[in-house]
């Protein structure tokens, strides 16, 4: 039985969920979000107690997999569009330097070439000073997808620390072929 499913997740002041047939929009002063309900599952939306239940249809399997997972997804959605998501990340080496301009982030880590990504939609990616980057949304998993994808860019090498981390992410240091 799955605990989190059963817990309803609650609406706050100011986002907007609706239900159209299988497609579920969380609306928000952050944006909009929807998701596909998977046919295992049905939604419910109580207006008057201002939250929503997630409701399996049997108790095959499947179903009760998707069970927790829908009612997280849509609790997921409901504080990315009421508050957001923020993932930060910072470059460490002599040289390393970043920037954004237009919807690129450009990065010089090292390497011969200068590294661009580009920034999905919906997203908010910001460069505090050259050795920082913000990245700032209301899709947790496309914030978390993107901060990911630039860390993978130029991991952090276990000898020097040298690379790309999340902020506040301990590298262990190994001790090189002189320790022994």
């Amino acid at each position: 039985m799955s605990r989190i499913g059963q817990k309803p997740v609650p609406v706050p002041a100011g986002v907007t969920v609706n239900l159209n047939g299988k497609d579920l929009s969380v609306e928000g002063p952050r944006g909009k979000l929807s998701y596909s309900v998977r046919p295992e599952i049905d939604i419910e939306i109580k207006s008057d107690a201002n939250e929503v239940v997630v409701i399996r249809k049997n108790n095959a399997r499947e179903s009760r997999a998707y069970h927790g997972l829908t009612r997280a997804l849509i609790n997921n959605m409901v504080i990315g569009v009421k508050d957001g998501y923020e993932k930060k990340l910072e470059l460490q080496g002599v040289g390393y330097v970043c920037s954004v301009s237009g919807n690129t982030l450009s990065l010089r880590v090292g390497l011969a070439n200068e590294l661009k990504k580009t920034i999905p939609t919906g997203l908010e990616v910001t460069c505090p000073d050259n050795t920082h980057i913000d990245v700032k949304g209301c899709d947790k998993q496309l914030v978390g997808m993107f901060a990911a994808e630039v860390r993978a860019l130029r991991k952090p090498e276990p000898y020097k620390g040298k690379g790309i981390r999340y902020l506040g992410e301990h590298v262990k240091i190994k001790p090189g072929k002189a320790a022994t």
